[in-house]
């Protein structure tokens, strides 16, 4: 059962889910009024996952623990730009799925609807999709040059 709250509350909720969130008081609806302004965004969006995204951290320390492997290995520019490619596709999903939720949490509050479950259930379900696939595919490019060096 879904429960009113007020709209205060719903403020605090929508402006102010932590701390980072409150240091960026600018207005969503502006539009960045020159490069080096959306780039700066862009680092604060990025800034912000890493800060408050679990996941988002732990996606990045795999991706960098299976360079740091790739590199060892020896792995060809073409592997490497693979698992470049695979593991940003992770970081990306995991970025819209915050955004995703984000919005959600700002549109419904505290609220329980179930389309704001299918949404944020599908979102986590894609990030789930990339990351399952990212590991199969750093699997298969780190594993054949692995046993070569272990001997097997």
């Amino acid at each position: 059962m879904a429960t009113e709250i007020s709209n205060d509350s719903d403020r605090e909720v929508r402006d102010s889910p932590n701390t980072f969130h409150r240091s960026n008081k600018r207005s969503s609806w502006k539009i960045a009024k020159d490069l080096p302004t959306s780039f700066l965004y862009a680092a604060k969006g990025l800034g912000y996952a890493f800060v408050t995204q679990r996941n988002f951290r732990i996606h990045v320390c795999f991706a960098l623990g299976a360079f740091g492997l790739g590199f060892l290995l020896g792995l060809n520019k073409t592997d490497l730009a693979i698992m470049a490619l695979t593991a940003t596709s992770v970081l990306v999903v995991e970025l819209l799925n915050t955004a995703i939720e984000s919005v959600v949490d700002l549109a419904i509050g505290k609220r329980f609807h179930p389309l704001a479950q299918i949404a944020k259930d599908c979102s986590a379900g894609a990030v789930l999709v990339a990351s399952i696939s990212s590991v199969l595919i750093a699997v298969l490019l780190l594993f054949p040059p692995l046993l070569k060096q272990l001997g097997i």
